[in-house]
């Protein structure tokens, strides 16, 4: 591991340690599209086996309960605080749901040293944290993916002010329209949309895509 990715990682632990507590109760304001493109990714496969990387919270594993109430769900997370915020919410849920601290620079193996397969694998804000690390987790996914799986992304896409982009560089968020290119090289895009927030001070990105 290199030192950018260490460093990168003990600082995003450092950042969700003070914002795990009041990250629900801010970030409805600006993280847009959560709900959506479950919604996208719902009328395209209907998954058996589920995973959110960089799940955080738990927001979006609640809706996903909702929309395919039959499904295996695994969270997974870098940061024990934001994790441990997910655990009281589905603490009264089934038994279906895991919850896993790990970084995802390469694919979950099961029991039997063979990658696990997912049908569907959502990345919700969170491949613009991974910096560096958002390619090598796009391609993870990709291996990760069943046959007929689909990958949903949400996330941020760009911004025309250079100001705003350098604050968002400081909480971590990388946004340079490099993420649609790189899901492309390994994704057929079923559903590729871009969004503007607050009247085109940045866009946003809704990406579903099967396998190459």
């Amino acid at each position: 591991m290199s030192t950018a990715q260490v460093s990168n990682e003990l600082a995003l632990q450092r950042y969700y340690r003070l914002h795990a507590k009041i990250y629900d109760a801010t970030r409805w304001s600006f993280l847009f599209g959560r709900k959506k493109i479950i919604h996208l990714a719902s009328d395209k496969v209907q998954p058996k086996n589920i995973l959110e990387v960089g799940c955080g919270t738990g927001s979006n594993i609640r809706a996903l309960i909702s929309a395919f109430p039959k499904a295996n769900i695994t969270g997974l997370d870098l940061s024990a605080a934001m994790l441990e915020v997910a655990n009281k919410k589905i603490s009264n849920t089934n038994e279906q749901i895991k919850l896993i601290e790990k970084k995802y620079d390469q694919p979950l193996m099961n029991i039997d040293g063979k990658v696990e397969k997912f049908d569907l694998i959502l990345f919700s804000y969170a491949l613009s944290m991974f910096n560096p690390g958002w390619d090598a987790a796009i391609k993870a996914a990709k291996e990760q993916l069943s046959e007929d799986g689909m990958i949903a992304v949400v996330d941020f896409q760009k911004s025309r002010f250079k100001s705003y982009k350098n604050w968002m560089k400081i909480n971590h968020v990388k946004m340079e329209d490099h993420l649609n290119d790189e899901l492309k090289k390994h994704f057929i895009p079923m559903v590729e949309l871009s969004r503007n927030a607050y009247f085109g001070i940045w866009d946003y990105l809704l990406f579903v895509g099967k396998r190459l």
